[in-house]
């Protein structure tokens, strides 16, 4: 469901509804979809999909996060972080990897962190 083959065996274990709504922390080393709306966090989750019609009053951290609806808060992604068309993010960003599709509204700062191992040095000639 999340990434490559290697995420393949993924299930989604939680989904909140179109129709409910959730208020409250939820921790969990699982995935989970928000199609209703959440006022509270998502920790530690596997996966976080918010559908078209979800939206999340709170701080998502996970390993990836895919938005197709709202979040007014922060979103911190170990892995990626997926911005679709017609979504909107308000908050800050924090990830390895990020992709926003066209038509999508993001309004906060963004920092992109790479594993230590996976960041390039460069050298600067020396002045004169």
């Amino acid at each position: 469901m999340f990434g490559k083959k290697n995420d393949s065996a993924e299930k989604l274990e939680t989904i909140i509804g179109p129709e409910t709504i959730f208020q409250g922390t939820i921790r969990t080393k699982g995935s989970i979809r928000v199609d209703g709306k959440l006022e509270g966090a998502i920790l530690e989750a596997s996966g976080v999909i918010v559908g078209i019609s979800g939206q999340v009053q709170g701080d998502i951290t996970a390993k990836n996060i895919i938005v197709g609806g709202k979040i007014t808060g922060n979103a911190t992604a170990t892995h990626s972080i997926e911005i679709q068309s017609k979504s909107q993010v308000l908050g800050d960003i924090h990830t390895g990897v990020l992709s926003i599709s066209e038509g999508a509204l993001f309004e906060g700062h963004c920092v992109m962190a790479a594993e230590q191992s996976k960041v390039i040095e460069m050298d600067l000639p020396a002045r004169r």
